[in-house]
This record gives C-alpha cells, sequence and structure tokens, in this order.
C-alpha cells in the first residue's frame, strides 16, 4: 500500500511540474507578441509622422589627384657624368709625350717601349678599326670617345684608327691626324699607339693597343 501511495504521489508531483513548465512557456509568448504587437505600432507611429521617404543616392567618392613629382632621370644623369670624365679636350698637346722616331709612337708610363715596337710589327691581331674620313673635328672627337667605350665593352685589345693623311684638307695639313693622337693620350684606356705599316694606312692611320 505504502509503494502504491508513493507511486501515486511521484505522478500528482511529475503532473504538476508539466503544467508550471507550460504555463511558463504560455507567458514567455505571450511576452513575445506583445513586443512584436508593440514594435509594430512604434514603426507605424514613425512612418506617420516622417512621411513619405526616397533614399539618398550616393555620389561617388572624390579623390584629388595629386600631381606626383617628375622622377629623377638618375641614369641619364650618371651617363651625362661619365661623358664629362671622359670627355676629350681639343686644347691637349700630346707632342711632348711622343717618342721622337718617324713613327711618332706612344706608351703610357709604365708601358715598355718595346710594345709600340710590337705594334708596328703586326705583334697583335687588329680587332676593331674606326674610319674618321670625311668627320669635322668635332663629330670625329665623338666618334673616337664612342669607339673606344664600345671596345672597353666588347673587350677588343688591338684597334686600327684611320684618321687620314690631310691631302683633302685646306692648305693640305692634316689636323685631324694631330687631333686624333691628342685625343688617345687623354684616355687612360690607351696603352700605346703607332703609325700603321703601308699595309694597314701609312701615315694615315695609327694601330692603337687598349687595357685588356
Amino acid at each position: 500500500m505504502s509503494a502504491a501511495i508513493k507511486t501515486f504521489a511521484d505522478l500528482k508531483n511529475l503532473g504538476q511540474q508539466l503544467k508550471r513548465q507550460q504555463e511558463l512557456q504560455q507567458k514567455v509568448e505571450l511576452e513575445r507578441v506583445k513586443n512584436l504587437a508593440q514594435a509594430k505600432r512604434e514603426a507605424n507611429i514613425f512612418r506617420a509622422t516622417v512621411g513619405a521617404t526616397k533614399p539618398i543616392k550616393s555620389e561617388a567618392k572624390h579623390i584629388p589627384l595629386v600631381k606626383r613629382p617628375a622622377p629623377l632621370p638618375f641614369q641619364h644623369l650618371a651617363d651625362e657624368r661619365s661623358a664629362l670624365l671622359e670627355s676629350l679636350s681639343d686644347d691637349f698637346d700630346a707632342d711632348s709625350l711622343l717618342e721622337t722616331d718617324d713613327d711618332l709612337s706612344y706608351t703610357r708610363q709604365g708601358i715598355g717601349i718595346d710594345v709600340a715596337k710590337k705594334l708596328r710589327k703586326g705583334h697583335w691581331v687588329i680587332q676593331a678599326e674606326l674610319d674618321l674620313h670625311g668627320m669635322r673635328r668635332d663629330q670625329a672627337r665623338d666618334a673616337l670617345a664612342d669607339f673606344l667605350r664600345q671596345c672597353g665593352r666588347t673587350g677588343k685589345r688591338c684597334v686600327r684608327i684611320i684618321h687620314g693623311k690631310g691631302l683633302g684638307s685646306v692648305n693640305k695639313e692634316p689636323v685631324l691626324k694631330k687631333k686624333v693622337r691628342n685625343w688617345l693620350i687623354q684616355k687612360d684606356e690607351v696603352l700605346a699607339y703607332s703609325q700603321a705599316t703601308a699595309a694597314d694606312g701609312g701615315s694615315g692611320a695609327l694601330i692603337v693597343l687598349l687595357k685588356g
């Protein structure tokens, strides 16, 4: 009998718990519905007060153009400085530096005088040549400087410079011939030069030895 009573009491207690839980759920649902209705009423009041509205057009964002400074031509400036250092002067006189032999050969300080003799005898193979025939003085000077730069880049050691004998010049004076000799002495890469043999141009050309 006591066991049955206990079971009945448990069922009753369980029924009460379920009822309370159901009542709580109903209360929460009623509160939710009430809040929704209140929010709807407030929204209607706002619309009635403000009236019809239109979305604001958003303008494209203006980004001011900032003028960038022109890039500095560093390479161009470097080339100009290099060209200035390599420039050849027309006022330089090489006569005092030339040997007094018939070939007016030249060897840079520290280079043995036998180098010029070897040049005359064709000890080195001529690898490139520059013909200055018909050029004005300024043209010839620039062409010679550019030719020597190219030879340095390509590793040319022995070259021929054809300046002519001056037979077509005013008063038959070999002006360019002397200028070329003066210009060559101003270039550090020129180790020596000598007048060419008859087969290579004679007094109208020079054989030049360059740094390797």
